[in-house]
């Protein structure tokens, strides 16, 4: 994944200076909001996602768990054993 925490700080501040532009005609302002109303449903996920991944990093560390299986999990290896999991999609 290319995209970090930081770039979704920028994208939140370019689109506030979109928002704030006074030479803005009325038609690309409500098209702006409605940009702007999708950004942050898509951002509040972001975060709340990120969140989720340092409570969980937390209470590892709060309770002696095994760090790098956490990371492995948050990362998409369900096992956390550090390889990535193979789905069998035969019956």
């Amino acid at each position: 994944m290319k995209n970090k925490i930081a770039d979704l700080n920028n994208h939140l501040f370019t689109q506030l200076e979109r928002l704030n532009d006074e030479d803005i005609s009325s038609d690309d302002l409500d098209k702006e909001i409605k940009r702007a109303d999708a950004i942050v449903k898509v951002a509040t996920q972001i975060i709340d996602s990120s969140n989720l991944s340092l409570r969980a990093a937390s209470l590892v560390a709060e309770y002696g768990g095994n760090s790098d299986q956490l990371v492995s999990i948050i990362l998409g290896d369900v096992n956390g054993n550090g390889k990535k999991q193979i789905v069998s999609k035969t019956k």
